[in-house]
């Protein structure tokens, strides 16, 4: 039953954080202005007060009155804002980027408000992708993340090798989670390659011309960019003069052709690009990441909302396993994103666990004077697990890392129970009573003692699990479930087995002191 439970409930290592603040992630591609950025975060923040004025009215408050949703909107175009939350890392200076930060009236509404904007923002919003997250308590980049790493490049024919290959595995990664229905906005952290020109010099025509490669870069620059010449000031202003051409000269890629090459070396002297030069257009990464020294392109997704990562990653896992095992040699693929964190998690909680109960072992192996006896205390605990997996189920609350600990937690007081049975059962040992009584009398005389010490923390976490928030959740329902359960299994099944062991598998000795041995008095001599 534990297995069954275990495979069907789902999993989220920790919760979203409810607050009253949420923001924004607003990417434009590569080479994408400012002013550009500043337009889509404008479109943003329309939206997003239209999605909120909406909410309002569609949930009312109790006079039946639309409800002010929005309490403000601060956006940061061109870089990230000061840290807000110490989860939500700033982002660094960057023309394509802009961060919005939101605060609602109250913060119930908030998970709910993001779903309903991000829907809004990706229909309404071409050209942008527009993340809307809430705050969370254990901070990931991305939630569903692949990450694909090149091999080490030594020349620069290896370098666009490498570069070419990496996008291709990204492509076919992007493909398999596209095929998760629960899995919405994949990309990649390279973004898509930009349009470039590239110009070939001929160095024997440009030395018979006159010109070098810095009048060339010079000249091109100059023309198409600008190139500042002096300074005006104004008051305690100083305006930059820039030179360049005009607006419908330089408007398309293709008016560098008709551009011309001035010599440093010979005053007067002009060449026309293309007779020193050939131009081809391209396409080039503007957006590289590397991690130890090695790039890396990383394959994000993130969950249609009111999903977990979970059950958008879960589907599509085993086709990226046997991806895997097609990969080039020297290219490498790592899960990340939540699932990363979870396996450490759950790995270090693992550790923690085990010992934990080598510990308990061999302090009730000293107590018991007994290897088997122990053995027979550890017996509850895998019945108050499933009773914590069991109500975690039926209250549909994920497991994570706070329920795992909830469960760590939960095994040393469902020991503190039994050794309660177990130290009555001993001492009725210890005064010559049957087995029979002694189980007996355990159950009745340990009952109350039991059931005020699982009573009292199972009251006190029902007020924390229903107002606690998300973080604390699966904690208390672990321990209300698990502790249920386990007390009837130490009253019922503890003394069960106990008498197993003694009269059927023989394996722990009951033999009381006998009563009817004839006893010496010392007294007078008889005759």
């Amino acid at each position: 039953m534990g297995a069954f439970i275990s495979m069907e409930l789902k999993s989220s290592f920790f919760p979203d954080d409810v607050q009253y603040w949420s923001y924004l992630d607003i990417w434009l591609p590569n080479d994408a202005s400012l002013t550009a950025t500043n337009q889509a975060t404008q479109a943003a923040e329309q939206v997003v007060r239209q999605v909120s004025e909406q909410y309002g009215r569609d949930h009312p408050g109790k006079d039946g009155k639309p409800r002010p949703i929005l309490n403000s909107i601060t956006s940061f175009v061109g870089g990230g804002g000061p840290r807000f939350w110490i989860t939500v890392s700033p982002q660094q200076q960057q023309l394509n980027y802009a961060q919005a930060i939101i605060e609602v009236t109250d913060k119930a509404d908030t998970p709910p408000l993001v779903g309903a904007m991000q829907t809004a923002l990706s229909r309404q919003i071409p050209g942008a992708r527009i993340d809307a997250r809430q705050l969370q308590t254990n901070p990931v980049d991305m939630p569903v993340q692949v990450l694909l790493s090149g091999q080490e490049v030594v020349a620069a024919t290896d370098e666009v090798r490498d570069i070419r290959t990496l996008r291709g595995l990204a492509s076919q990664v992007e493909t398999i989670l596209r095929s998760s229905s629960l899995a919405t906005r994949v990309r990649t952290d390279w973004d898509v390659e930009s349009s470039s020109v590239k110009l070939e010099i001929d160095p024997d025509r440009a030395n018979l011309a006159g010109v070098t490669n810095p009048d060339v870069a010079n000249s091109s620059t100059a023309a198409m960019s600008g190139s500042t010449l002096t300074a005006f000031r104004e008051g305690d202003k100083q305006i930059p003069v820039v030179a360049r051409l005009r607006v419908g000269e330089r408007s398309q890629l293709s008016d560098i052709q008709d551009l011309y090459v001035y010599s440093s070396a010979q005053a007067g002297v002009s060449v026309p690009l293309l007779e020193i030069s050939s131009i081809k257009h391209t396409l080039e990464t503007q957006r590289i990441s590397r991690r130890e020294h090695f790039r890396m392109i990383s394959v994000a997704a993130f969950p249609v909302p009111g999903r977990l990562n979970s059950e958008a990653l879960g589907p599509v896992l085993p086709a990226l396993m046997e991806f895997q095992k097609t990969l080039p040699a020297g290219y490498k693929m790592q899960i990340g994103g939540e699932k990363a964190k979870q396996t450490q998690g759950f790995a270090n909680l693992v550790v923690v666990m085990l010992v934990m109960v080598f510990g308990i072992y061999m302090a009730l192996l000293v107590q018991f004077d007994n290897a088997i006896k122990p053995v027979l205390v550890f017996a509850a605990a895998p019945y108050g697990a499933v009773g914590a997996l069991v109500s975690l189920f039926l209250m549909g609350v994920p497991f994570g890392f706070m329920a795992f600990l909830g469960i760590i937690s939960l095994v040393g007081v469902i020991i503190s129970h039994v050794i309660v049975l177990f130290d009555f059962i001993e001492e009725m040992h210890a005064k010559g009573e049957p087995l029979e009584v002694a189980l007996r009398d355990a159950g009745i005389q340990r009952l109350r003692p039991v059931m005020i010490t699982v009573g009292a923390p199972i009251l006190a976490l029902f007020p924390l699990a229903l107002h606690g928030g998300p973080l604390w959740q699966p904690l208390c329902y672990a321990q209300i479930g698990g502790l249920a359960v386990a007390t009837f299994i130490t009253l019922l099944l503890v003394p069960v087995r106990y008498s197993i062991f003694v009269l059927d598998l023989k394996i722990v000795k009951w033999n009381p002191p006998s009563h009817n041995m004839p006893s010496l008095h010392v007294g007078q001599p008889t005759d």
